[in-house]
């Protein structure tokens, strides 16, 4: 049994699931990657695969949203060792989202990112553009919904972590550079990503606030992996795909659906993925990015 929602895992949770791992394979992972609905693709990428469904693994709940494998694989991606999370936890248990982010500190991982589906609020956004992530918005944060919250163990990090360089700058550049490279200039952006807590999407007046309040996408995930993974000194890296269009018309016929967010997923995974693993090869031989 796992423990309950409302509790987090003990450093001692953490390192004995950890240990089990690293005592499974052979790999030392040093890049932590986690793969958002449609998009789990990534991990196939992963060369010399050793796969772990998360009911095997020790201490470790359950994948809880639809489109998500649950699946933890080890591999090389371009030469580098990784860690690959196939399906995430959904925000009902905010303590479960911790566990993996602290796992991969305790694995080694250096590097963490992250890539979700999201609504696109920001008019300018078109169905299928990639957003790099510069900010956020932790709505579920203001109401004292945090996955920090409790007794805080130093051996992750401190009491109060910084969030002002939550997101590394540098490797938002490389994001930047790469996806020229790869001409995908016409659909890269960057943004502001705002966190609800789910599972149904926002109404209209949501859409119309968060958007006043400076959010250019909106979902359901992410920021507190982020906010786990800079407490415990990890580099963050953020991709959103924009999988659907805000709905902020009152006239409007659309309907934000979950089926819609995988099709799109479907339809750019590639291109993002070509993103992600150009990226891995460059955090690895450029110093600037080390």
């Amino acid at each position: 049994m796992f423990p309950e929602a409302n509790k987090g895992y003990s450093y001692e949770d953490c390192k004995a699931t950890a240990d089990w791992l690293l005592a499974q394979t052979d790999v030392r992972p040093t890049v932590g990657i986690v793969c958002g609905s449609g998009l789990g693709g990534l991990a196939d990428m992963l060369k010399d695969q050793v796969a772990f469904n998360y009911k095997d693994i020790p201490n470790f709940p359950q994948s809880t949203v639809h489109g998500h494998a649950g699946r933890l694989v080890f591999g090389t991606l371009k030469g580098r060792p990784c860690v690959c999370m196939q399906g995430r936890f959904h925000l009902s248990y905010i303590m479960h989202i911790t566990l993996p982010m602290r796992i991969f500190k305790l694995l080694g991982v250096e590097t963490v990112m992250l890539t979700n589906a999201a609504g696109g609020l920001n008019q300018d956004f078109k169905v299928g553009d990639i957003m790099i992530i510069k900010d956020h918005l932790n709505m579920p944060g203001f109401a004292g919904n945090n996955p920090l919250s409790g007794p805080n163990d130093e051996r992750f990090g401190v009491r109060f972590p910084c969030m002002s360089d939550a997101y590394d700058r540098e490797l938002q550049q490389l994001a930047m550079d790469v996806g020229q490279e790869l001409g995908y200039g016409d659909f890269l952006r960057e943004g502001v990503y705002c966190v609800l807590g789910g599972p149904s999407f926002e109404t209209i007046a949501e859409c119309r606030m968060l958007h006043k309040l400076g959010a250019d996408a909106v979902g359901m995930s992410t920021v507190h992996e982020v906010i786990i993974a800079r407490h415990c000194g990890m580099r963050v890296f953020a991709l959103s795909l924009i999988t659907n269009q805000a709905v902020m018309d009152y006239d409007s016929e659309e309907k934000a659906n979950h089926e819609e967010v995988l099709q799109t997923g479907r339809q750019r995974a590639q291109q993002l993925e070509r993103l992600v693993s150009t990226m891995v090869t460059r955090i690895e031989h450029n110093n600037n990015y080390a």
